[in-house]
């Protein structure tokens, strides 16, 4: 992951795209702190489960910014969100279609003999350690709690 953010960055260099290069820049900043966190909990660097999930939270505080401008009426700075967020999505690994999410959960709802919306918590972490980076968690978890409550 690192490796790709290095040369996406000397690719957006050479190529002269500001936005893209800014975007980058604002990911290896964030990459930089997390590192930082990393090192005060004893551990060398960021796990790639860290940057994936520090991906995300970019992309989810991108998206909430640019549904403010654009209910603000500031649809210039709600694209520049929405661009910046499409760009640090292309860095995330491949997204699970709904099918493979529906799939996914009820392997882990069956993994983990989850009964009941109590057992919520076993079934999206086991989610999250299986398909960090990959499945949007926030509809996940509502997914996961619908099906324990039918069953």
């Amino acid at each position: 992951m690192r490796e790709r953010l290095t040369t996406a960055l000397k690719e957006a260099l050479r190529a002269g795209d500001k936005q893209r290069l800014s975007t980058i820049r604002l990911v290896q900043a964030a990459l930089k702190d997390k590192d930082i966190e990393a090192r005060g909990a004893g551990r060398e660097t960021a796990s790639e489960d860290e940057i994936l999930s520090l991906l995300q939270k970019l992309i989810k505080q991108r998206q909430e910014s640019a549904k403010i401008y654009a209910e603000a009426g500031r649809p210039e700075l709600a694209e520049q969100e929405t661009a910046e967020a499409a760009i640090i999505a292309s860095f995330l690994p491949a997204q699970l279609s709904e099918e493979e999410t529906a799939a996914a959960i009820d392997a882990a709802i069956a993994e983990t003999g989850a009964a009941g919306v109590k057992d919520m918590g076993r079934v999206v972490g086991l989610l999250k350690e299986r398909f960090a980076g990959r499945l949007d968690f926030a509809k996940a978890s509502g997914l996961v709690k619908a099906r324990l409550s039918q069953g």
